[in-house]
């Protein structure tokens, strides 16, 4: 395993990369998603381990949608099998994804636990029990602060654990050597991944601005949150696509070569 330097960019060519290969097999790859976020929903609803299993399964599911996206750029259909490759790839594979999904878990209950020290746990509280803030409460000080500083928290979490589940899978590292490597992958093309960030924020943002105003014009402002909702769906799975090439450029293949 050799990691790659890559200009600053390449994280342009991330995103172009991941809207084309979407429009590649665009019901493949929306229709996994879908099933992907469906599953996660569903977990969410168990009472007490509901949310704490959904994030251990989220690295692994992940790696599936990087698999789908995988096999989306050799010309091939992804079937919804591959959302399971992450656990299937054999009995010590399974295990090392299912620790890094473990120390994924731990991780966001951390920080949700610092933050909770801010605000009295009612950002906790709203993302493990999928509840809402009422517009006073998310006025609070301590409660906008406990956001910043969970989602300060979460950035260095997320580069850990960012190619980590692609690192176990495919390069068989083991989960804590694969958060390492993330990190300095993530760190050494920080260039690459800052305008990654910025190209797929500010499409999310003009295509949620079109879309709104778009069909506020023609249908009406009501009928807008009904529309925009699918749209940015959509948008958040090609970005999901996107992932697989960041990997892909970060890491040379030992495996045989992709097309």
């Amino acid at each position: 395993m050799k990691l790659h330097i890559v200009p600053a960019r390449t994280g342009a060519q991330w995103f172009k990369l991941g809207v084309l290969t979407f429009f590649k097999q665009p019901l493949a790859l929306s229709g996994l998603f879908f099933m992907f976020m469906a599953v996660m929903t569903v977990l969410t609803l168990v009472p007490l381990i509901g949310n704490v299993l959904a994030l251990a399964l989220l690295p692994g599911a992940t790696l599936g949608l990087m698999a789908a996206t995988e096999e989306a750029v050799k010309g091939k259909f992804p079937m919804p099998t591959v959302l399971l490759s992450a656990f299937r790839a054999g009995r010590q594979q399974l295990k090392s994804m299912l620790i890094l999904g473990l120390l994924y878990a731990i991780g966001i209950l951390l920080v949700l636990a610092i933050s909770a020290t801010v605000d009295g746990g009612k950002v906790a509280h709203m993302y493990l029990e999928g509840g809402s803030i009422s517009n006073e409460t998310a006025q609070e000080p301590a409660v906008q602060f406990a956001a910043l500083l969970g989602f300060a928290l979460y950035l260095p979490l997320s580069l850990l654990f960012w190619h980590a589940p692609a690192l176990v899978h495919w390069h068989g590292i083991a989960p804590v050597k694969s958060l390492f490597f993330s990190l300095v992958a993530c760190m050494r093309n920080l260039g690459a991944f800052t305008v990654y960030s910025l190209v797929w924020l500010a499409a999310f943002v003009g295509v949620g601005m079109v879309v709104a105003v778009v069909t506020a014009l023609a249908v009406g402002p009501e009928a807008v949150s009904g529309i925009i909702f699918p749209v940015l769906m959509l948008m958040a799975a090609m970005f999901f696509t996107s992932i697989y090439f960041t990997f892909r450029d970060c890491f040379e293949d030992s495996r045989e070569a992709t097309p």
